[in-house]
């Protein structure tokens, strides 16, 4: 049975709401005027047809617009508790369940009702351990009139939703502290204290991002030879992240090892496939290596969009040999391919997010071509090579229509004569 009660209703058959407070009573009229504008849903849950018409009456006299669902069992009641956001008022002894866990029973079946146990029972224990459990209030039959059992519904509705706003604060703060441990562990400082080259990192996550994604980089120098990688990880997710989080740490470790060079990505493919949560899981990179006096870059691009040279306002698209991503085939030995970095010119490294901004309009993507045809514009236009990244992306978010979908990172490797840090 469905019952709607309230002070709307008595308003529609000509009883105003004024007429139930008495003259003069300002502070009874103003709370009643305000409670009326709410509209609660409320489950009642009571076997005795005595009580529930006790508890319609009630609320009948209070301001509340009160919309009451009447069911006389939890059988019954199981059918309306799923994603109700009301109030339920509850009898701890029903024919099908009683007590404590009748309550818990109903707390697990709609996590974001405010419960209100109403019950002949006076037992003030039992009130305790029943809002100790995770009810809102605890009301005994016979001691409350409809003023308090309206202040109470509403009360406990409200101290619902304050409990449901502190949950998703702390889980937002516990989120904000997870992505900081991640980028912390994806996006590194790098060590080019005694390498030729100088750096300018840079990393933003994509709009729909609740977590940092698998975008990661990295740069040693070791024993003479400066060895740069940055690498994107197939999905968006912790997982994908934790596992750019352990090939960017595997690959450091590898090269500060003194591994060698030829054997890094083969070695790090191993690592790949015993730490990926999923079969699926891939990573593409790049890696290019230095020696210092030199200058003949050693490429190595797995499925990555290949690194761009600048020289001045001059960008030009290094070629390389298509390979597959990491994770994709077995490893066994990464082709290299040779570019020229002459002393004052950079190279650009970046991860797809630029790439596959819209370029003006969907289906037309950015893509290599169109990124490189941005970066000269910027350069163009006089501005720094250490103010290039942001450039780049502001530019592709007004090419794409708004913020890019995907996380970007960009590692600007410059050859100069000493090494800074960021």
């Amino acid at each position: 049975m469905t019952v709607v009660g309230g002070e709307a209703v008595r308003a529609a058959s000509g009883q105003g709401v004024a007429d139930s407070a008495p003259l003069g009573d300002d502070t009874v009229l103003h709370e009643r005027l305000e409670a009326a504008v709410e509209s609660v849903d409320v489950l009642l849950i009571e076997d005795d047809a005595g009580d529930a018409f006790l508890a319609e009456e009630l609320l009948a006299e209070t301001a509340l617009t009160t919309h009451i669902t009447w069911v006389a069992t939890l059988k019954d009641a199981r059918e309306h508790l799923k994603d109700f956001r009301g109030c339920v008022l509850l009898d701890l002894n029903l024919p099908d369940a009683q007590g404590l866990d009748l309550l818990r029973e109903v707390l697990a079946a709609a996590p974001h009702a405010a419960v209100v146990v109403f019950t002949g029972l006076d037992d003030e224990h039992e009130g305790v351990a029943a809002v100790a459990a995770g009810a809102q209030d605890y009301l005994v039959k016979g001691q409350v009139d409809g003023s308090l059992l309206g202040r109470s519904l509403r009360y406990s509705l409200e101290r619902r939703r304050a409990d449901e706003n502190a949950l998703q604060l702390r889980e937002a703060r516990l989120s904000a502290r997870e992505n900081m441990r991640l980028e912390r562990g994806l996006l590194p400082q790098v060590l080019l204290g005694r390498s030729p080259l100088n750096h300018r990192s840079y990393y933003r996550p994509g709009r729909k991002r609740a977590v940092v994604g698998g975008d990661f980089y990295d740069a040693v120098e070791k024993d003479g030879t400066t060895h740069v990688l940055i690498g994107d990880v197939s999905g968006h997710g912790a997982d994908e992240a934790a596992l750019g989080v352990s090939l960017r740490i595997a690959w450091r470790t590898l090269v500060m090892a003194g591994v060698p060079e030829n054997d890094v990505l083969p070695n790090l493919e191993a690592i790949l496939v015993s730490e990926r949560a999923r079969e699926e899981m891939y990573a593409t990179l790049c890696m290019a290596s230095l020696d210092t006096g030199d200058e003949r870059m050693r490429l190595r691009v797995l499925g990555h969009p290949p690194p761009m040279v600048v020289h001045g306002t001059s960008v030009e698209e290094t070629v390389a040999n298509p390979q597959p991503p990491l994770g994709v085939a077995p490893v066994e030995q990464v082709d290299v391919d040779e570019i020229v970095l002459p002393r004052g010119a950079s190279i650009l490294f970046y991860t797809d997010g630029l790439v596959d901004a819209y370029d003006g309009a969907p289906p037309a993507r950015l893509e290599v071509a169109g990124l490189r045809r941005l970066v000269t514009g910027i350069l163009e236009q006089g501005v720094s090579l250490h103010a290039l990244p942001e450039h780049v992306v502001d530019g592709a978010e007004r090419r794409n229509g708004g913020p890019l979908q995907d996380d970007v990172a960009m590692l600007l490797i410059t050859h100069g004569e000493h090494g800074e840090r960021e």
